[in-house]
């Protein structure tokens, strides 16, 4: 019997797939959950694996792999998409790819199936890292043939087969999460110009104008990029995260709304919550005011650009995203020191950073005159850094400049030759007599 690794997350969609690739299939179904730090009772979705079908349910422990080496190298980066989304799904996808593929080889599967819908960007990212390692092995992804229009569709095919339904018609909000964010999409916010239901839909933060009165400060250490340790006391990655999501969740910090830009080509709304991530991201980024040279840092801007595109669009497991992450990792050589930060109802302030490798020098920044700077040098600088400014401005004095506007009056364009009627008269004109 043919043998599928099924990528599970005990959601609607891959508990509607399970017995849809039974039936469609003829096969045998292995379910994979990979952890990656989801607020999930693993024990009751490997059952809900099995009654609704499936041969064996595995679940893979993939947090510390998750924040080691998708999630840090995303923050050292500054890696963003579309100036505001954090990377939550996207980080995590190519490692679960990775880990349905290791999964397949010792089960000896013949095929890999996910659960991303053939508008989604998942399946782009599910394929293309599902490719990276095993081209040979068949790709199923059910949205993609199966005649189910909808979530309401698969909550009646469940239902009709008298399966379990993971979720409530009134709260099937497309949700994905993991130890860096929540992701929200589907019902109100698939129209633009309605507000979100945040009381509703939130799971990791409360409304910001529901947070403390009062502000809450918090110190960040970071050693090379990386950070290590949150108001002095050093912990290993999952926990530092959990650690900073409770904090941020508390203050409304990291809640986001954006239209954006699907690989697919279409536009989709989504709420993302990352409280956590963008206390770190902020954090990292003051730090790096004080530690990185302007040119470094100026084209760094650009690497994280590029960064973001790249993990956004699935492609991970390319020499150019390869290639990025290792200048980013030269960068962040002196990047280590403290920062300090002030939360406030869903805002986030910079309450001092300190860093031995800061290239902020006191005697040089000071109003007051030091011995490394001598403000006479300013002249014969500027002068030669705005020459092509003054030799444009002598040339304008003297008449040689191109003008600014095309004073000339615009040819007027020949007029075509009337149209010839009948016996050779153009159209309009009176035939001789």
């Amino acid at each position: 019997m043919k043998k599928i690794v099924l990528a599970y997350s005990g959601g609607l969609d891959t508990t509607a797939i399970i017995p849809w690739l039974k039936e469609n299939q003829d096969c045998e179904v292995v379910a994979v959950c990979v952890d990656v730090g989801q607020e999930a009772d693993w024990k009751a979705i490997k059952q809900r694996a099995l009654d609704t079908g499936a041969a064996s349910c595995v679940v893979v422990d993939a947090k510390k792999e998750y924040v080691e080496e998708y999630v840090w190298p995303a923050l050292k980066a500054g890696a963003l998409y579309e100036d505001k989304y954090l990377l939550g799904t996207s980080t995590a996808r190519p490692l679960i790819a990775k880990i349905l593929v290791d999964t397949a080889r010792k089960e000896k599967a013949q095929a890999i199936a996910h659960g991303a819908t053939g508008k989604g960007n998942d399946q782009v990212r599910f394929d293309l890292g599902i490719i990276a390692f095993a081209p040979d092995l068949e790709i199923i992804a059910p949205w993609r043939t199966w005649r189910l229009k909808s979530r309401e569709d698969e909550i009646r095919y469940l239902q009709r087969r008298k399966l379990p339904v993971p979720m409530k018609k009134r709260d099937s909000y497309s949700r994905d999460d993991n130890l860096w964010h929540v992701s929200h999409e589907g019902l109100e916010l698939e129209d633009p110009s309605s507000e979100p239901d945040l009381k509703r839909m939130l799971k990791m933060t409360v409304l910001p104008e529901k947070a403390p009165n009062k502000p809450e400060y918090v110190e960040i250490d970071f050693e090379k990029g990386i950070p290590a340790a949150v108001n002095g006391k050093a912990l290993d990655g999952v926990t530092l995260i959990k650690t900073l999501n409770q904090i941020g969740g508390a203050h409304g910090i990291g809640i986001t709304d954006l239209v954006e830009n699907r690989v697919v080509g279409m536009k989709s709304r989504g709420i993302y919550e990352t409280p956590g991530g963008s206390i770190l991201y902020y954090a990292h980024q003051e730090l790096e005011h004080i530690c990185l040279d302007r040119q470094s840092y100026a084209f760094k801007q650009q690497a994280a650009l590029k960064m973001g595109e790249l993990i956004y669009g699935g492609l991970w497991f390319t020499p150019l995203r390869e290639a990025l992450s290792a200048f980013v990792d030269s960068t962040q050589k002196t990047v280590s020191g403290k920062v300090r930060l002030k939360l406030y109802k869903g805002g986030i302030s910079s309450a001092g950073a300190s860093s031995p490798y800061s290239l902020y020098n006191a005697n040089l920044a000071s109003f007051t005159t030091g011995d490394l700077y001598n403000h006479a040098d300013a002249k014969g600088f500027i002068r030669l850094y705005g020459l092509p400014v003054l030799v444009r401005s002598l040339l304008k004095m003297s008449g040689k400049a191109a003008p600014e506007k095309d004073a000339a009056k615009p040819k007027k364009a020949p007029v075509e030759a009337a149209g010839k009627g009948r016996a050779g008269t153009a159209r309009g004109a009176k035939p001789k007599a």
